[in-house]
């Protein structure tokens, strides 16, 4: 029999509905599990069980009157850490940070606590969110609960450990260049990037989003309905739309879907990953899908070039701190920052011209396909010491070459497992679709989740 703590949140507020279950005894589970978990895995920040055990009563007293506030009242979950809520600071996974407590929530926090959801605590994330691990100067290593010995992915590590181990079915990540994604492959997840503005940000940037992740298609939808509504505080959110989220029930004969197995520059796709997202086509083949290769369409100019205006970035960033702070940046990340130090003007707007070189490389590359598959990372998680595949700060985004271009062109992308390698990690398979389609992708992948073989036991310890 299923735990409370594993039960999706579509079928907690179905039993809600029904009065078989209460958001006391799902919450008290879950916090149950939390603390046989969390000594081990480090997924949390600014833990609070008092407040969500009165967030579960207030919950508990708006189902019996038949009442809720929205769609996710009563279930448990949690923000990453970069999340703004009100009163708690931001360190951005860095002890660097002063610690000022947010003066308001951010536009994900504010629409799940509009919704009722039960905040249990913001998930952990490495310093400024540029690592692709757990591997923070300010939390403690975040580990992946398929093996302690692993990251969870980053930079929403936390996110990805606590919804692999069962901590509450919903968790919202955000994504720049990967970050919802390689943890959500890693971790077995599904984890969505939405379309540039779908989800409201606050500070908003090029490139970032905030999305769900969950261990159901389901269930990303069901938190994509409130995360989606609208926030006046991002200038460059996309237009209100009242999607039909939980209509996921479509066919994939006659879709036409690219296979892209090759990214250009970036670490190669190892063998089980290759196999695993090959036979993730065959599946969209046999079910009728038009299958086609889509060649890589990145260049090593692109993605060195991001990787100048971002160091570049993060040097302004990190010289702005007193010498004092700045010592206390994570020793990789200061060392990658430095790379900025010396860049030209010159140089600095080449790098940033790239980001429309990758979005328009993208686009052009993925046009004649309703979806895109490929390898969500092409190698399976490292050690969870390593604060990127390569552990180098010289090589820092080898491992993104197949995540980072839809940030920059703003297409949805979302993860989903394919697979295992030999001794257990999961495999991602990445489902792109077009600009703003992002209820096409959420449909594409809830008709591979529905082929796919059997899904191994979750590592609940």
């Amino acid at each position: 029999m299923t735990e409370l703590p594993d039960l999706t949140a579509v079928e907690l507020v179905a039993q809600y509905r029904a009065k078989k279950l209460s958001p006391v005894e799902v919450t008290e589970a879950v916090l149950a599990r939390i603390e046989a978990r969390e000594p081990e895995l480090h997924a949390l920040y600014a833990y609070d069980p008092s407040s969500a055990r009165e967030d579960a009563k207030a919950a508990e007293a708006r189902w019996h009157s038949g009442e809720p506030l929205g769609p996710i009242d009563g279930v448990p979950l949690t923000l990453k850490e970069n999340i703004a809520t009100r009163g708690t600071p931001v360190p951005l996974g860095t002890a660097a940070t002063a610690l000022v407590p947010a003066a308001e929530d951010a536009p994900a926090a504010a629409r799940v606590r509009e919704s009722g959801g039960v905040l249990l605590a913001k998930t952990t994330m490495p310093d400024y969110g540029m690592l692709t691990s757990g591997l923070s100067s300010f939390h403690a290593t975040a580990r992946n609960p398929w093996d302690v010995r692993c990251t969870p992915g980053g930079s929403s590590a936390g996110a990805g450990a606590a919804a692999a181990a069962g901590y509450g079915p919903l968790h919202v990540g955000t994504d720049i260049g990967g970050s919802i994604r390689l943890p959500a492959g890693w971790c077995g997840l599904v984890g969505l990037k939405p379309s540039f503005g779908r989800v409201p940000v606050d500070p908003p940037f090029l490139g970032r989003v905030a999305g769900p992740m969950t261990r159901t298609v389901a269930d990303t939808a069901l938190l994509m309905t409130v995360l989606s509504r609208p926030d006046a505080r991002d200038h460059l959110s996309l237009p209100p739309a009242d999607l039909p989220w939980s209509s996921l029930g479509s066919s994939l004969s006659g879709l036409r879907v690219g296979l892209h197995l090759d990214s250009g520059p970036g670490l190669p796709v190892d063998p089980a990953t290759l196999d695993a997202v090959t036979a993730a086509a065959r599946a969209f083949e046999a079910a009728g899908a038009v299958v086609e290769p889509v060649g890589p369409f990145l260049t090593r100019e692109m993605l060195d070039g991001l990787d100048t205006f971002w160091r570049t970035r993060a040097w302004s960033d990190t010289a702005a701190l007193p010498p004092d702070r700045r010592a206390k940046v994570l020793p990789y990340i200061a060392d990658w920052a430095a790379g900025g130090a010396d860049v030209s003007g010159v140089d600095v707007y080449r790098g940033f011209a790239q980001i429309d070189a990758i979005s328009v490389a993208a686009l052009r590359a993925t046009a004649a396909f309703d979806v895109v598959l490929s390898p969500t990372c092409p190698v399976a998680a490292p050690p969870a010491e390593w604060a990127s595949p390569t552990n180098d700060p010289a090589r820092p985004f080898e491992h993104i070459a197949f995540t980072v271009p839809y940030n920059m062109s703003g297409q949805p992308a979302v993860s989903l497992n394919c697979g295992y390698t030999d001794d257990g990690r999961p495999i991602g398979l990445q489902i792109t679709g077009r600009r703003f389609d992002d209820l096409g992708v959420l449909r594409a992948a809830a008709a591979y989740e529905r082929l796919r073989p059997p899904q191994r036991p979750w590592p609940i310890g």
